[in-house]
């Protein structure tokens, strides 16, 4: 609770004791129209938290809210399209090797759907948002951007696959490879940005961190799409928030703070160290918990 990690991790009392459960909840209103890519995106989403601690999946349970369609309320929803979220949530389950089992739904107002996800982990090997150390680069595992660009596909219609292909990727590999490589800080970059989780981060260790914007990778048409205008409310909100921990170089202007601000939807893996396939973005650095921005 104190650092405001990604998932609760309680030691079992079992065998050696060394397997902690790691336990988790997510879920969301619609990104996208296609409602099978919005349960894989909400259900690889939900596991991420699980991954982001080092853990290993191995049971979901549903979370949904769902109006109800009915020839008396206009804004009801079949349930042919609650079918396909459900679908899609089934199958990043089983991609993850992680059954998704039953679960809990009610009548709503709107859609909303997720999982509750259990997963376990070596307590000694736990990935922790507080154990971040001075002096060791910093890697991230997705590309940034899916904010700014379901925001044009909210305004537009547009539908951007990159961007599902971004969301829907499972961040079980990057996981395994950070605790292959003995790292021990890692968080993932969700709906704080990747400035706000690593801020948060960075608070929880009591490190800072020079963070290189050029070197942060993104989703292809994000940049263009933030230059247009398509800028979600909460994203700004990131920035404003995050601003007074930044101390911001030069050449870095306003839009590419907005990008490093901006509010992702299943996200990478962001880890202190370095790790296979993933571009490093920085480092960190002993000193008072602030982002200098290059």
């Amino acid at each position: 609770m104190e650092s405001g990690d990604d998932a609760a991790a309680v030691r079992l009392n079992v065998g050696d004791g060394q397997t902690a459960l790691i336990s988790t909840a997510d879920f969301f209103t619609p990104v996208v129209d296609d409602p099978y890519d919005w349960g894989r995106i909400a259900a690889a989403n939900a596991l991420s938290d699980v991954y982001a601690m080092g853990g290993r999946p191995v049971l979901a349970l549903n979370l949904v809210a769902w109006p109800l369609a009915d020839p008396d309320d206009p804004e009801g929803l079949p349930d042919e399209l609650l079918a396909q979220v459900l679908l899609g949530g089934a199958a990043i389950g089983a991609q993850a090797g992680c059954p998704v089992a039953g679960g809990h739904s009610i009548t709503g107002p709107e859609p909303v759907y997720g999982l509750a996800v259990s997963g376990v982990a070596d307590v000694d090997r736990l990935l922790r948002n507080d154990a971040a150390q001075p002096g060791l680069p910093i890697s991230l595992s997705k590309p940034i951007g899916s904010g700014v660009l379901g925001n044009r596909h909210k305004a537009t219609g547009e539908v951007f696959e990159q961007a599902i292909e971004v969301m829907t990727q499972l961040n079980a590999d990057a996981s395994a490879a950070a605790l292959a490589a003995g790292i021990r800080a890692a968080t993932d970059v969700t709906g704080f940005g990747l400035l706000g989780h690593l801020w948060k981060m960075l608070r929880a260790s009591g490190v800072g961190a020079v963070l290189d914007a050029d070197a942060v990778p993104l989703i292809e048409g994000a940049a263009e799409s933030l230059a247009a205008g398509y800028v979600p409310g909460g994203s700004r909100r990131n920035l404003d928030w995050v601003r007074p921990h930044l101390s911001v170089g030069p050449g870095v202007d306003e839009n590419t703070l907005a990008l490093l601000a901006d509010a992702q939807t299943s996200g990478g893996l962001l880890v202190v160290g370095e790790i296979p396939g993933s571009p490093v973005i920085g480092h960190t650095v002993a000193g008072e918990s602030m982002i200098d921005i290059r």
